[in-house]
Parts: C-alpha cells; sequence; structure tokens
C-alpha cells in the first residue's frame, strides 16, 4: 500500500470513530507502530488531523462526507446495529445518537411501530417516509460535517421528553469503562439524552475497546447495556459488567 492510500485511510477511520490509538491503527492497517507514528505526524502537519499522545483526534471539518465515513467498518457496525434493534419492542420509544452506527440502526427499523426521537439528520432523512414510524426531530444548531443538531435548542428539547431506550454512540470505552466522546460540542447533548431515558445501550465495535476521547460522556454504571463484538477488549467488558453492565455481543 502506498503512503498516500494508508494515510487517506488513517483519516477515513478517524473520521469514524473520532479518535484512533496508533496500536489499534497499526494493527488496522498491518504496519508497524513506528510508521503509523510517522504517518499521523505528517498528516497533523497538513491538517488533516489533531495528534495527542498515544494517537490522533479527527478534525472537525466542514464537508465530511458521511456516506464515506459509513463505510468504515460497514459490516461491523451492521451486525451490531441489528443486535440492538433485536431489544425494542413495537409500542416503545427510541433516542437515536449522532453517528453512522445510529443510522445503521435506523435502518433496521423500517415497517415497526415506534416512536424515534433523534438529533441525527441522517435518522431523519432514512425514515421520514416510514408511516409506521412516529419521528420526533431535536431542534438546534445544524453541524452539516455530523449531520446532526447541537446547542442549547437540543438540550433544552431534550428535557422536555422521556424515551425508553437510548442508543448511544461513542469515540471510545476507557479500560475502566468510562465513555469518552472526542467532539466536545456533542457531549451536553449526549448527556441530555441519558437524563431522557430509561434505558441506555452503547454502540460500540472492537476497535472502541479501549478507546479514545478528550471528554467524558458517563461513567458505566449510567449504561443498562452495551452491544459489541467478540472481539473488544476482555479487561474492559469484565469492568463493564462488574458495573451492572449487561454486555452483549453481536
Amino acid at each position: 500500500m502506498l503512503p498516500k492510500q494508508r494515510q487517506d485511510q488513517i483519516v477515513r477511520a478517524l473520521k469514524a470513530d473520532g479518535a484512533g490509538g496508533v496500536k489499534v491503527l497499526a494493527a488496522q492497517l498491518g504496519v508497524s507502530e513506528a510508521t503509523i507514528r510517522r504517518d499521523l505526524e505528517q498528516l497533523h502537519e497538513q491538517g488533516r488531523l489533531t495528534r495527542v499522545y498515544g494517537g490522533a483526534l479527527a478534525v472537525d471539518g466542514g464537508d465530511e462526507p458521511f456516506a464515506e465515513v459509513s463505510a468504515v467498518h460497514a459490516d461491523e457496525k451492521d451486525r451490531i446495529a441489528r443486535r440492538a434493534a433485536s431489544l425494542i419492542s413495537d409500542g416503545q420509544s427510541v433516542l437515536l445518537d449522532i453517528g453512522t452506527t445510529a443510522l445503521r440502526l435506523a435502518q433496521h427499523l423500517h415497517g415497526r411501530s415506534l416512536t424515534v426521537v433523534t438529533s441525527n439528520l441522517a435518522v431523519l432523512e432514512e425514515l421520514q417516509n416510514d408511516e409506521q414510524i412516529e419521528l420526533v426531530i431535536l431542534g438546534g444548531f445544524v453541524r452539516r460535517s455530523y449531520r446532526s443538531l447541537v446547542g442549547y435548542l437540543t438540550e433544552e428539547s431534550l428535557r422536555q421528553v422521556h424515551v425508553d431506550w437510548l442508543f448511544l454512540g461513542t469515540s471510545g470505552v476507557r479500560p475502566d469503562g468510562r465513555v469518552m466522546d472526542s467532539t466536545m460540542i456533542e457531549v451536553p447533548v449526549k448527556r441530555a439524552m441519558i437524563k431522557a431515558a430509561d434505558r441506555v445501550v452503547l454502540l460500540a465495535d472492537a476497535t472502541k475497546f479501549p478507546g479514545h476521547g478528550v471528554a467524558k460522556v458517563c461513567d458505566p454504571a449510567e449504561l443498562s447495556v452495551v452491544v459489541t463484538e467478540s472481539g473488544a477488549d476482555e479487561s474492559t467488558r469484565a469492568q463493564l459488567e462488574e458495573a451492572g453492565v449487561q454486555v452483549v455481543l453481536a
């Protein structure tokens, strides 16, 4: 693989996950950690990512190609989304977070009698013509790059609703089970979502265990269920289970 192709893959992975560690990226791309470190330094100099200790953070660009991000870890996201959809019973209310895994989950909800509340504009586009679903869109400031709504109006809207299920995305889960996120402006909305739900389900593929993030979204005790894969770090999964979280493998 040419260096430019590898670096493009790194940027796509960071856009999908929000952050990435040197070890994880090296394993994904089949190269040495030294090679990844050099790539990250070059990409940082080019302004395509932000270098941090142990890895890098995605740059919040204004024209992020959502479809391209959705294609990263697509099979894993779809398995997780399908398993998560099986937790929901007809007639229930569901709150969907931003991100491409939440969009995958929405794709598995078609034709079901549900109320779906979201700040995810991609979910709006996916479900707007499904007459079986009562669709509620939260207000807020439009972040075009993330296809989401954020800010005071979004948080205020969340104080007016209460749902059976929240399906939450993440940049990573720390070894002690803390849920993190790299997009600071989204964190207050995620916290408001947690307060608005009876049960909180975290959707996270194996690359998020352990993961990265600059801001804490919640402690493990605030989660009800984590839907992930068998490849997720076992010690982190054990920490979640000790906190009373049900870990479900897709």
